[in-house]
């Protein structure tokens, strides 16, 4: 098929791969303007730019593709398919009915469970043991279209936001040439998603993961997970902002108050919370690098008695 893909992050890379290897001609790509990063304020490359211009295909990166002019741009390719993938941006009508069998999105959840843009954090904070990849026909709703095809993936008990990232991308990937195999042979099915059933994730933000002691252990263990790599969990000790990489739920009730400090053994910070213990294993005091709580405790002094309080 002739194919315009739409997406910027990592997460949608594998898609495009995919796709090219499975022989479809990508006409164009479009992708988020260039953003500036560090302190040099230079333009840094999407990575699904970087992708497309790797394999030599034109990128088209508009701030708005709504306008009428970013329409007509597309338009002249004469699509069979749009995919869309993590792009950033809404996709207008004009757009929707463009190509031949429409708009296809890839998304990261098990539709119509977690709409919206960080259904894979929240699918470990939320401690699912299944999520997965929804292949939809797009409409003019978030996250609303007509279900193609679904492949679950199994939440691991250590999962963390990046691991699980990685899954779902491979997942995606594969999920998407399936269902363009499907759409272009015409043995493609599309249902209708159950409204009442569908949940909405809200964006991640640095504020959600400054740590509440007050909630029960099992809650924080899992906001850790989630957030890591980003925006990451943190809480602060002795006036020093720290992020918390790694824990694990101690089986033991903290008869101390929340965020205090109940016992400190040469690689471990146990911390007592609303209910339960949390057991810190690896943690990152604010201008060093991330390490093991062993390695954490021979610089920094931690005392039974001490807090973990929020930020």
């Amino acid at each position: 098929m002739k194919v315009i893909f739409m997406g910027t992050p990592d997460f949608a890379v594998a898609t495009l791969e995919e796709i090219i290897q499975a022989g479809h001609e990508v006409l164009l790509v479009v992708s988020q303007p260039d953003r500036a990063v560090g302190r040099s304020k230079a333009l840094k490359y999407t990575p699904v730019k970087e992708c497309a211009l790797s394999h030599g295909i034109e990128v088209y990166q508009p701030e708005k593709v709504r306008e009428k002019e970013c329409v007509a741009y597309l338009k002249q390719y004469q699509p069979d398919i749009i995919i869309v993938e993590a792009f950033g941006q809404i996709i207008s009508k004009d757009i929707l009915d463009l190509p031949k069998y429409g708009c296809v999105n890839v998304h990261a959840s098990l539709l119509p469970k977690y709409r919206g843009a960080s259904p894979i954090q929240w699918a470990v904070i939320n401690g699912e043991n299944i999520t997965g990849v929804t292949t939809q026909r797009m409409d003019e709703g978030i996250d609303t279209g007509d279900i193609i095809l679904t492949d679950e993936v199994a939440v691991a008990a250590d999962e963390t936001g990046g691991s699980l990232f990685e899954k779902l991308s491979v997942a995606g990937a594969k999920l998407c040439v399936r269902t363009m195999e499907a759409i272009e042979n015409g043995t493609a099915v599309y249902t209708k998603q159950d409204d009442a059933k569908a949940t909405h994730t809200k964006k991640l933000s640095k504020e959600l993961g400054n740590i509440d002691w007050t909630n029960d252990a099992k809650k924080i263990e899992r906001l850790i997970r989630g957030l890591n790599p980003w925006p990451s969990a943190y809480t602060k000790l002795s006036g020093k902002n720290v992020k918390i990489w790694k824990a694990e739920v101690v089986a033991e009730e903290g008869a101390a108050a929340c965020g205090c400090i109940i016992r400190v053994t040469k690689d471990t910070i146990y911390v007592s919370t609303g209910k339960g213990v949390l057991a810190v294993k690896e943690l990152q005091l604010e201008g060093k690098k991330r390490m093991s709580a062993e390695a954490f405790l021979r610089g920094f002094p931690v005392e039974e008695g001490m807090f973990f309080t929020k930020c």
